[in-house]
């Protein structure tokens, strides 16, 4: 018998866990349904590896496993069980043909669940932290159904969306950061370097200087004099936000903070929802009960404020309250999405119209990305006038009225 984790909502409607041992998953549900608990989500508990004896340095310089593998995971595997290849002479050719050592062991500990009896998505379930909850969840929708080929292709075609929705994102944020990054770096050089020896030629004129090369020279002598303390400020601030987003508390605040930020805000607001309205439709689509599909859900859209809205919904869904006054509740849809909403649950189509909503998110996200660069260069631009303008006038103006006096005296 194996141990499983599960989680479920007992008869007053209360959150509840646990682990309990049992032949399959399908007896865990019973067992928990004969106490009166609704099963929400059941997983093989994970159990500590076995040492391989590898050496620490080839551990470091191992290359761990990354989405694109799991991408051609599903790929092949869509092709294999499309081609009738059975599952575990499957799981034989990826383990020969793999040249990554992870995935080498990543396919041997599958076959050998597989050879002891599991169900794919059992032993899938042991290394959760590779694949998921959703992808878990739709593996054992699939072979409930029958439908594991068709379930293979979608989690592909779905883990390329979200790869390229990332991509995007990352491009557009790619050269605000460098400049940003640039600018930084000049303004150390400037203080550090250049503006001391400014300020060695303007001591010896012994003349009185402007208030703009005053504040510049004391804070350029304030880095010098003070840039360990400030390194070191710079870092303990690092880890400690670093510390405070891995809480819960943290990244909820930061990622309900996302989605608020001055023209980049939308764009994760968009893609994220673009995310969960795949992620819902293709769950849905593929025969997931809604109140488990909106748990999985709202573990995989990656930003800890939508996730608690999600789960928000499922809370009323639960209820018995509908999909559409659930979703309005949030308050993170717009009027349009929750019309689309109103509409497919009246008409049975809401799987469909979650399918056209991603396609009107996606649509919405890719025309704001190509307008952020559009939008944050003339910001950028402003900033590096005003910095370049600040250092010119701290600069010259000195010169210029010593010119000036210089001339006065000559006359």
């Amino acid at each position: 018998m194996a141990v499983y984790t599960w989680k479920g909502r007992n008869n007053r409607g209360e959150a509840v866990s646990g682990q309990l041992e049992a032949m399959t998953e399908g007896g865990v549900a019973d067992q928990l349904l004969s106490i009166g608990v609704a099963p929400v989500h059941i997983a093989l508990a994970e159990v500590p590896k076995e040492s391989t004896g590898e050496g620490w340095l080839a551990r470091l310089n191992r290359k761990p496993v990354v989405d694109e593998d799991l991408m051609l995971f599903s790929r092949q595997m869509y092709t294999l069980n499309k081609a009738g290849v059975p599952i575990l002479r499957a799981f034989a050719g990826l383990q020969a043909s793999a040249t990554k050592p992870a995935m080498v062991e990543l396919f041997k500990d599958i076959r050998s669940s597989l050879d002891q009896g599991r169900e794919l998505s059992a032993a899938l379930a042991r290394h959760s932290e590779l694949f998921g909850g959703f992808y878990i969840s739709m593996i054992r929708v699939g072979e409930m159904t029958g439908r594991l080929t068709e379930v293979f292709l979608r989690l592909n075609e779905h883990m390329e969306f979200e790869r390229d929705v990332r991509e995007r994102i990352k491009q557009a944020m790619r050269y605000p950061l460098f400049v940003m990054i640039a600018m930084a770096i000049a303004i150390v050089i400037l203080n550090v370097f250049v503006i001391p020896v400014f300020a060695k030629v303007f001591a010896g004129f012994n003349a009185e200087l402007p208030l703009i090369t005053r504040g510049l020279i004391g804070f350029s002598n304030w880095m010098v004099a003070w840039w360990p303390l400030l390194l070191a400020l710079l870092a303990g601030a690092g880890v400690v936000i670093r510390g405070y987003l891995r809480t819960p508390e943290g990244r909820y605040r930061w990622d309900a903070r996302k989605l608020k930020l001055p023209i980049v805000g939308d764009i994760i607001l968009k893609a994220t929802l673009a995310r969960f309205a795949r992620s819902f439709a293709l769950s849905s689509q593929s025969g997931v009960p809604l109140v488990q599909a909106l748990t999985v859900v709202a573990q995989t859209v990656d930003n800890a404020f939508i996730g608690s809205r999600i789960e928000q919904m499922r809370d009323g869904i639960e209820r018995g309250e509908s999909i559409s006054r659930c979703a309005a509740a949030t308050g993170v849809f717009t009027p349009v999405v929750l019309q689309m909403i109103n509409v497919g649950e009246e008409t049975g189509e809401l799987d469909n119209l979650l399918f056209e909503i991603v396609g009107m998110y996606e649509r919405d996200t890719d025309y704001a990305i190509k307008g952020l660069s559009a939008a944050i260069e003339p910001i950028l631009l402003a900033v590096i006038a005003v910095l370049v303008l600040l250092l010119a006038l701290g600069v010259f103006l000195p010169l210029w009225n010593m010119g000036q006096a210089a001339m006065g005296k000559g006359g």
